[in-house]
């Protein structure tokens, strides 16, 4: 199978939706698959015409089983570290992506495929779905970055519980402890992976993207500077048209129409 088969790619009416597509393999990542993504991630970010994204897998068993086992038994140390690398660099694109990004989990996310999840702004499951981080039960870390996003997800007590003892989590627990939005049944987890995605394009464009960049960025400050940044952002929000147009709407009590700008 080629990179291109193993990622598949479709747009309809401003949302992109990414299939994770190695079905045999419980949509495993490879190199070459990393690769595909980041490709597709650098198109859709200068692609006007994409306003979101839903990254889901293939072949209804798995959203992604995480890494390719079998790559990383025969790898070198240098060469695992450059494959961790790679799924970094596709988690920070979608992290930075300035369009949402939304994880339809439709069955296993594990390890780095939960990594991958863990980097989307808002993510929905289905009531099969199994989550966790096992890889310490193969002698192995969280190297694609979920050490760090799995405790700003979840808290750190519970994300060290689950990534010390590689425990699997359900979709339900996975609700209560706020790393999925949403549980759905198996044939609706797309439907509402654009529920979500339409939600969110029905807001100022402008004043979405602000937010999760001053989300985002305002992790790694002091509450202070944190503070201080919402308030720089608020006011570059304010000479955008969008803010113009929302705050007429407000007043004239009228819905608004917003433009991205």
């Amino acid at each position: 199978m080629s990179a291109d088969d193993a990622v598949l790619y479709q747009e309809t009416a401003g949302i992109a939706r990414i299939t994770l597509n190695r079905p045999d393999a419980l949509n495993a990542l490879s190199l070459a698959l990393l690769q595909r993504l980041a490709t597709l991630l650098d198109q859709i970010r200068q692609d006007e015409a994409v306003k979101a994204v839903i990254i889901t897998g293939g072949g209804g068993k798995a959203f992604c089983a995480g890494a390719d086992i079998a790559y990383l038994r025969q790898a070198s140390p240098l060469g695992v570290r450059e494959f961790a690398k790679q799924g970094i660099a596709v988690n920070e694109r979608i992290e930075t992506l300035g369009k949402p990004v939304i994880a339809a989990i439709n069955g296993y996310a594990l390890g780095g495929g939960l990594e991958l999840a863990e980097a989307c702004w808002l993510r929905v499951a289905v009531k099969t779905a199994r989550l966790g981080h096992p890889e310490v039960k193969i002698g192995a870390v969280a190297g694609f970055g979920g050490t760090t996003r799995l405790p700003r997800l979840v808290g750190r007590g519970r994300a060290a519980e689950l990534l010390v003892r590689g425990r699997m989590i359900d979709a339900d627990e996975a609700l209560r402890i706020g790393l999925v939005h949403d549980v759905v049944e198996p044939n609706e987890v797309l439907v509402a992976a654009e529920t979500l995605a339409r939600d969110l394009l029905a807001q100022s464009p402008t004043a979405v993207r602000l937010t999760w960049d001053m989300l985002h960025r305002g992790l790694n400050l002091s509450l202070e500077e944190s503070a201080l940044l919402g308030a720089d952002y608020f006011g570059l929000v304010a000479a955008s048209e969008d803010f113009r147009i929302g705050t007429r709407a407000f007043l004239d009590k009228q819905p608004p129409v917003y433009v991205g700008r």
